[in-house]
């Protein structure tokens, strides 16, 4: 277990350091509809996915929280990770907004250490909700009855 701790952080990290490197630098932009559309998408997700996976439940780690409980209403019924999907709607608006090959790497990249990530946390989901595997087969990762 101490390997998926260590991965976990791992990748947590990556995950910081894409966010990081997509919103630098800090430069003044006049970004299009397109891109604003996309982060007031992604804020909404991931507001709504918080007022569902309240803080005491959430982990940013992809280990399930000991005391921590399944969420399936709200955005849970649409996708299993809104707040991963919120991000990479974000990181989409940051490729939009900027139009540099660098950031559009960045989303990418994001992308990979997400799944990563989500493969990880269900290992866990998975051992500890006995309904997680049902609730997986019904609803998709991060794109509503795509992936």
């Amino acid at each position: 277990m101490a390997r998926v701790a260590v991965a976990g952080r791992l990748l947590v990290a990556a995950q910081f350091a894409l966010l990081a490197w997509l919103i630098w630098p800090l430069t003044p932009q006049l970004w299009s509809l397109t891109a604003l559309v996309l982060v007031g998408c992604a804020a909404a997700l991931g507001l709504w996915t918080l007022f569902h996976n309240r803080p005491g439940n959430f982990n940013i780690r992809p280990e399930p929280k000991a005391s921590g409980r399944l969420v399936t209403s709200g955005p849970y019924r649409f996708v299993r990770n809104p707040m991963y999907s919120a991000l990479l709607l974000f990181a989409a608006a940051e490729v939009v907004a900027y139009a540099d090959p660098w950031k559009i790497l960045c989303l990418l990249a994001l992308a990979l250490v997400l799944v990563a990530k989500v493969m990880l946390e269900e290992r866990g989901l998975r051992a500890r909700f006995p309904g997680y595997a049902e609730y997986a087969k019904r609803v998709r990762r991060f794109i509503p009855g795509v992936f």
